[in-house]
């Protein structure tokens, strides 16, 4: 009767405090620079040393600036928190991808591409979209500061045991759809608090039909449900995708690992708090019109109007319309648009970079449109030289910058400015995410790279 979480929280519990939280054991912890500092702080404060050094894995993302990284960074805040994880790691013996490093990235695409989360793991960084490692048939979730300090400590962690739901998507997805379209529109169904409280597993034909890239996509967006993660049960796509790469087992450890591995799924019994279905023929290519994920619509659909709501909502409906510019009943396509945003721990991976360029290719960038497009790592940007996406990319008038976390959340030096209108392939559309007044549109790849050629919010399926 076990889930898939069931046997990996099982297998992790060191104890259980009755009547209180589990206390659980951490097989892998990443730091960024963000919300690290101040863990740090606390173990120099109580002269405690790391428990399990090698178990640690840090490195800058967020304020790491998409261009000149071989220069000493300007902005002053950035600069003292990325030299901060740099002096900690060092004084803490752990591992360290400084800014250069061929290993850099953004910790939520390096974390996979590296072997470094693997299947039945337990995985957390202070940040909520660790979710994405779940991808890779773990239990990954973002946690407090406080909370990493705990690991750093331990290796383990106070944690109540959520509840478990399962959402199952059916059938074939259909032509321009992507793992982003499927999560845009879970949460236009389910809202941002749909799966609050739960850990969320993600199954069915067109779960299993998703690329390793579209697995990370989806269970990123996990977090914008409200759930505490996602994950998919390892197959023989995870098997592939992970074969090989410098962290994982090789030889015979290689086969024991993966017998192992074909374990970790949840039992035909298997008793889930909550069942969501949806059909994958439902889905077409989605953007988002609000101020929350959950704010999102086919492309081809028209914003919703404000019958049958209830006045609290209304309110709340009709501030986040104004706050981006949009009439209820409107619909955008056509929409003039001004930046374009390829990127993030969403959508910085090598697959990405191949459907924006397959959108693009023999075509040109229109001009008023400013576009960033940020590799998820260094291994990424390898990846689209050796493809020879970046010609396709440069000969349609776009610039590849260096990775990082970029115009995600406007840390660093890339932020749209207030009233313009940005199509990007993030997570987070809130007021002021991607710069103050910056006006965000969730989209995938294709709808993003439709947008940068013509110039506003366009179907894809029309460029392709």
């Amino acid at each position: 009767m076990n889930t898939l979480f069931d046997k990996i929280w099982d297998a992790h519990v060191v104890t259980t405090v009755e009547e209180g939280p589990t206390q659980l054991y951490i097989d892998r912890l990443y730091c960024h620079e963000v919300t690290s500092p101040q863990a740090f702080a606390g173990l120099h404060k109580r002269d405690i040393k790391v428990f399990r050094p090698e178990k640690v894995y840090c490195m800058p993302d967020h304020n790491t600036p998409t261009h000149d990284q071989d220069k000493p960074i300007e902005d002053p805040i950035s600069k003292a928190q990325v030299d901060a994880l740099a002096q900690n790691a060092k004084d803490f013996n752990l591992i360290h991808y400084g800014m250069m490093d061929e290993r850099n990235g953004i910790i939520h695409v390096v974390g996979p591409e590296r072997g470094l989360t693997l299947p039945g793991m337990t995985v957390v960084c202070g940040d909520s979209h660790t979710s994405t490692h779940g991808a890779m048939g773990a239990i990954a979730f973002g946690i407090g500061t406080s909370e990493v300090e705990m690991v750093l400590a331990s290796q383990c962690i106070l944690q109540s045991r959520p509840k478990t739901m399962r959402v199952t998507v059916d059938g074939k997805l259909n032509k321009g759809v992507t793992a982003k379209d499927v999560a845009l529109y879970m949460m236009s169904k389910m809202s941002t608090s749909g799966a609050t409280g739960y850990f969320v597993e993600y199954a069915g034909e067109a779960i299993r039909n998703l690329t390793m890239e579209g697995r990370l996509t989806l269970c990123n967006l996990s977090i914008e449900m409200g759930a505490r993660g996602g994950m998919i049960a390892p197959d023989d796509v995870t098997f592939a995708y992970i074969r090989g790469r410098e962290n994982t087992p090789k030889g015979e450890e290689w086969d024991k690992a993966v017998a192992y591995w074909k374990t970790l799924r949840s039992n035909d019994d298997a008793v889930f708090d909550k069942e969501v279905h949806f059909d994958a023929s439902d889905i077409e290519p989605m953007i988002t019109y609000g101020t929350n994920p959950g704010m999102g619509m086919g492309i081809t659909y028209s914003i919703p109007l404000t019958e049958g709501m209830s006045e609290a909502a209304k309110v709340s409906f009709l501030k986040s319309l104004d706050y981006m510019g949009f009439q209820p009943g409107e619909s955008l396509l056509g929409k003039k648009i001004d930046y374009v945003f390829l990127g993030a721990c969403t959508n910085g991976r090598i697959e990405d970079f191949r459907a924006f360029a397959s959108i693009v290719k023999g075509r040109k960038k229109a001009n008023h449109v400013i576009a960033w497009l940020v590799p998820g790592s260094w291994m990424v940007d390898a990846q689209i030289r050796e493809e020879g996406i970046d010609k396709i990319l440069e000969d349609a008038g776009f610039v590849i910058r260096q990775p990082g976390c970029s115009a995600c959340l406007a840390m660093n030096d890339d932020k749209i400015p207030a009233g313009k209108y940005c199509v990007s392939t993030s997570n987070r559309n809130f007021e002021g995410r991607q710069g103050p007044g910056a006006r965000t549109l969730l989209a995938s790849p294709l709808v993003a790279a439709a947008a940068a050629i013509t110039g506003t919010i366009t179907d894809p399926r029309e460029l392709m």
